[in-house]
């Protein structure tokens, strides 16, 4: 059980959707827009993988569907994660990790020119 927890959030960016949906619900939409690097497609389906793995509760109200992390689901991790999220150090780590596993075109740096 426990090591399905720990696979399920093993992915930063599930971690950090986690965490927008850790202290209360969201949209579909609001989730795409806060992580901005992402397509809508990729966050539904990491949005539908944290429902499957009983780490998130969704709502449906219309066309729209709320999610909200289920605190109780991740047992003894929610500690750990709340802890993680705290820290600056923490955050760096996320925000690295985030880059690393990006896909498609890395930003390049400004080219130099060299002097004649």
């Amino acid at each position: 059980m426990i090591m399905e927890l720990i696979r399920s959030v093993a992915s930063p960016r599930k971690r950090e959707i986690l965490r927008l949906l850790w202290d209360g619900e969201r949209s579909a939409g609001d989730v795409h827009r806060a992580l901005g690097d992402v397509t809508f497609g990729a966050v539904s389906q990491h949005l539908k993988g944290l429902e499957q793995s009983g780490l998130l509760k969704r709502r449906d109200h219309g066309r729209y569907r709320y999610y909200v992390a289920d605190r109780h689901a991740l047992g003894p991790l929610a500690e750990y994660l709340e802890t993680t999220w705290s820290s600056a150090l923490a955050r760096l780590a996320l925000c690295a990790e985030l880059e690393e596993a990006r896909r498609g075109p890395r930003t390049r740096s400004p080219v130099r020119r060299r002097a004649k």
